[in-house]
């Protein structure tokens, strides 16, 4: 078949011929037919420090994904040829702690598809049938099929607190951070306000109904609050860019008792003034992934219950390219300037 393979801990990918996966017992094998690019794979692809810490190499990367079931292991259950199915990258062991209780993603012991088992930037991957999700819902398309890791993101964040009523900052208007403002209207946020840097980023917020979509390279959290008619800060934030400026500022525009999830990977170290969090109560709450499998639920009674939201979660993906093109496309997901980027594995 043929895979982006990194055959060694160096930098780049190879596309080329490797062997197909085939499933063992309790394990599904998938068609691939769409990947989505992560910061993940970016951070895999130029070989860096994080990388060199966490990747397994040589490795097929990829975790964002959409296709069709070819082969099914013996002892599998529920899982048929035929099923339209995405992913759930964390592989959990079943028997930690966390585990037993339920908390699936905090299993001390995951193994990460595509980081350090091989993934899905490949024509067929193979997983554990307790991974698969299964689309029972027509209207998903290949391009969102392979998104929902990422809006699983965004809906584990978003839903973090109760949402009804509420003023939401969101610093970072990704792929993932654009999902939480379709998420967060869905679930009753009264403002939402976004921030970035990238005129085409707050653009593709605006469109999909944002209230404010602050440019901080010229103006400040601060200022955008007066825009929104708000006295008394925000009540709920959304980290999702690790940028180390997007946090302290959030911090200093919380009401008394807000509360936020962090979703970003910060790239260095972050000055905080503890004191702050501590005098104006403030919560703040680290998001790793998605809830196995909680969020998964929400995710799909979202989509097939609200049209809009199914338009904008949709609309993220502004690139579509065929696996053969990888190069430019992980080039567009760098540039950092657009939506989400999908390269299609039936074209190659």
């Amino acid at each position: 078949m043929k895979a982006l393979y990194k055959p060694g801990p160096q930098a780049g990918f190879e596309l080329t011929e490797r062997p197909e996966p085939e499933a063992g017992a309790n394990e599904v094998k998938i068609r691939v037919h769409t990947t989505g690019i992560c910061g993940t794979d970016l951070h895999i692809q130029s070989w860096d420090a994080w990388a060199a810490a966490n990747i397994n190499a040589p490795l097929i990367a990829g975790h964002e994904f959409y296709g069709e079931v070819v082969e099914v292991g013996e002892d599998v259950l529920d899982v048929k040829v035929g099923d339209r199915v995405s992913g759930e990258g964390h592989v959990v062991c079943g028997i930690c702690r966390n585990c037993r209780a339920g908390r699936k993603q905090m299993c001390i012991n995951t193994v990460s598809v595509g980081v350090q088992r091989d993934g899905a930037f490949a024509e067929y991957v193979v997983i554990p049938e307790t991974n698969v999700w299964v689309h029972h819902d027509e209207s998903v398309t290949p391009e969102l099929g392979a998104i929902f890791d990422p809006f699983g993101n965004a809906v584990h964040t978003a839903l973090s607190f109760p949402l009804v009523g509420e003023d939401v900052l969101i610093t970072g208007a990704g792929p993932i951070g654009l999902m939480a403002i379709a998420v967060a209207r869905h679930a009753g946020a009264r403002k939402i306000a976004i921030t970035d840097v990238s005129p085409t980023r707050l653009d593709l917020a605006r469109s999909m109904g944002v209230d404010l979509a602050i440019d901080v390279s010229t103006t400040r959290v601060k200022d955008a609050q007066r825009q929104l008619g708000m006295r008394e800060g925000f009540d709920i934030g959304l980290e999702m860019s690790g940028h180390p400026t997007a946090l302290p500022e959030m911090i200093e525009n919380m009401n008394h008792g807000g509360r936020i999830a962090m979703l970003g990977l910060p790239s260095q170290s972050i000055n905080i003034d503890w004191g702050k969090v501590v005098t104006h109560m403030l919560t703040l709450k680290g998001i790793y992934g998605r809830e196995m499998f909680e969020t998964w639920y929400a995710m799909s009674a979202m989509l097939s219950s609200n049209t809009e939201l199914h338009r904008n979660i949709s609309a993220v993906v502004t690139n579509v390219l065929p696996a053969s093109e990888w190069e430019k496309g992980f080039e567009t997901a760098r540039a950092g300037i657009g939506g989400k980027v999908v390269l299609d594995w039936t074209r190659i």
